[in-house]
């Protein structure tokens, strides 16, 4: 193609073409060159082309992590069809609202996942008919739910070479996201917007290209100097995605976490295996058991020497586990991102500060109720949103599309996802948390996630998620799940209390507890308030 475009295929063509001998990407036993993963997207691609899947269309991807997903993304995007997270964890009533919702012409899933794919279709008369391609995983599930072709006869009978026409900056980029209420919804951007606002622009700190073959002069071709980057979570997250794109909008290599368990162990042994510069992780859950993982190790154990950087996007780390993990990988950058499915990657904690303070990106500001920036020290508590290159809304949502992203008097277009925060005198912001989830006791309005940080601090917490209940003076009491270290069950309440004390003003310490084995999770990952409230 002689004119690519800021359009995602194009830009890793420019990639390819540029480091095509370079691993592009690891993926328990698959191990694929820029090349390799090329040409199997390519075969995907024209395999959906054969099967009358036209741009625009939306093809559904439902797998654990596996080089299948990469490639399927891949695909989709060189045949200017839409990608579709879908997420495994889902019962059948979740998959089916998201394959209606989002109108799949095709399917492609892990064959273990059939009963939920079946389940999901209920008696095989979707909003539309659906191709099928099954991802063979060496399971024996039956009963197909209609006519479904193997992913790999898929690529067998599709060529490996490009041969598509010209592709668009504006081919959607489409992330469904399960929010902290209702039902997921799909957040579209432009590819050339995701492009900048979270795979890096043609690279950090970098004047942004304005061309896609720009990219290929920001690119080394010395193969000792690429990097290695381990994408934890699923990629049916969109911090993984962008993990694994910024890697190769880097010519580096994108290393998943395959197994369905997570095991720190395990994690630790692939740094050392593959080289690893960089862990992308989602907050506590997931940095605790690493932090405990090292330190419970004999020395020598995990080779690190390569580990530069371990990075937290979707949930904050608690100061503590920040400290543990300092302790054990004392020259290793550890790092809260900023961002959302609406906003993009926008800033991050710098390695050593305290507290939520984040150093965002210039098109970031913090709004009051009229849409008008606050000033750095105002004082006052707004609205955290972005501007410039922000999503086009939510798909076949106008309603929840005018309320995240309005337009201010002077014309500009915001991303307004929901965080509270507060420009400090210096200039960075401070976040405060979503105001959907904020306790309101006594007309004192207390942010869960400030309380958490200093249950987490006890030494017997392993992890907690704090909510409002009902309450007939305040109108709502702080209360906390907490899952102890150790399955100690002997944590009191009043041991919490005496702890936070010195931590955090009374009105916002817990006045119940509750002690679980695990803290529930949405099917996004992610702690469930709705889950803990219903404990109560």
């Amino acid at each position: 193609m002689s004119s690519r475009q800021l359009n995602l295929a194009d830009l890793f063509e420019v990639v390819a073409d540029t480091v095509p001998g370079r691993l592009a990407l690891v993926a328990g036993q698959d191990r694929l060159t820029y090349r390799q993963l090329d040409e199997r997207a390519n075969r995907l691609a024209h395999h959906l082309h054969d099967q009358g899947i036209t741009a625009g269309a939306h093809v559904g991807i439902l797998a654990h992590n596996r080089a299948e997903w990469a490639e399927a993304m891949l695909g989709c995007y060189k045949a200017r069809a839409v990608p579709i997270n879908l997420n495994f964890r889902y019962v059948a009533a979740e998959l089916r609202y998201v394959i209606d919702n989002a109108d799949l012409e095709a399917l492609i899933y892990e064959r273990a996942l059939t009963p939920l794919v079946g389940a999901s279709l209920g008696d095989g008369t979707p909003a539309r008919s659906l191709n099928l391609v099954a991802i063979e995983d060496g399971s024996d599930a039956t009963d197909d739910p209609g006519v479904v072709v193997s992913y790999e006869e898929a690529l067998a009978a599709g060529r490996p070479t490009r041969e598509f026409g010209p592709r668009s900056p504006d081919d959607l980029y489409i992330l469904y996201t399960g929010g902290t209420t209702g039902m997921p919804k799909g957040v579209m951007w432009r590819q050339e917007d995701i492009f900048f606002a979270a795979m890096g622009g043609g690279g950090w700190g970098a004047a942004p290209i304005t061309r896609a073959a720009e990219l290929a002069g920001r690119l080394t071709t010395d193969d000792a100097s690429s990097v290695a980057m381990l994408v934890a979570a699923p990629l049916m997250h969109g911090n993984a995605q962008w993990v694994m794109w910024n890697a190769f909008m880097m010519a580096g290599t994108a290393v998943l976490y395959t197994e369905h368990r997570y095991r720190p162990d395990l994690l630790l042994r692939m740094v050392g295996d593959e080289g690893v510069a960089s862990i992308g992780l989602v907050g506590d859950a997931m940095a605790r058991p690493l932090a405990e993982a090292l330190a419970s190790a004999p020395s020598g154990t995990y080779d690190t020497s390569t580990l530069l950087a371990i990075g937290s996007g979707g949930a904050m780390l608690s100061a503590t586990v920040k400290a543990e993990l300092k302790e054990q990988l004392p020259g290793v950058m550890i790092m809260d991102r900023f961002g959302s499915s609406e906003s993009g990657a926008q800033g991050a904690v710098e390695d050593g500060a305290t507290g939520p303070r984040f150093v965002m990106s210039d098109d970031t500001s913090v709004l009051d109720e009229q849409l008008l920036p606050l000033a750095a020290g105002d004082g006052r508590i707004g609205r955290l949103a972005r501007a410039g290159r922000i999503p086009l809304g939510y798909y076949k949502d106008q309603a929840k599309t005018d309320a995240t992203f309005p337009t201010d008097s002077g014309g500009v277009r915001w991303s307004v996802p929901g965080d509270l925060a507060s420009v400090e005198p210096d200039g960075t912001i401070t976040v405060h948390g979503r105001g959907s989830a904020s306790i309101n006791s006594g007309g004192e309005k207390i942010f869960p996630e400030e309380v958490e940080a200093a249950v987490k601090a006890h030494p017997a917490v392993f992890d907690a998620i704090v909510v409002g209940l009902p309450d007939d003076r305040f109108g709502e009491r702080v209360a906390v799940v907490v899952q102890a270290k150790g399955g100690n069950k002997g944590l009191a309440l009043e041991d919490l209390l005496e702890h936070c004390r010195d931590r955090i003003a009374g009105y916002k310490i817990p006045r119940q507890m509750l002690i679980v084995d695990e803290i529930p999770l949405t099917a996004a990952g992610k702690p469930d308030a709705k889950a803990a409230k219903a404990l109560f």
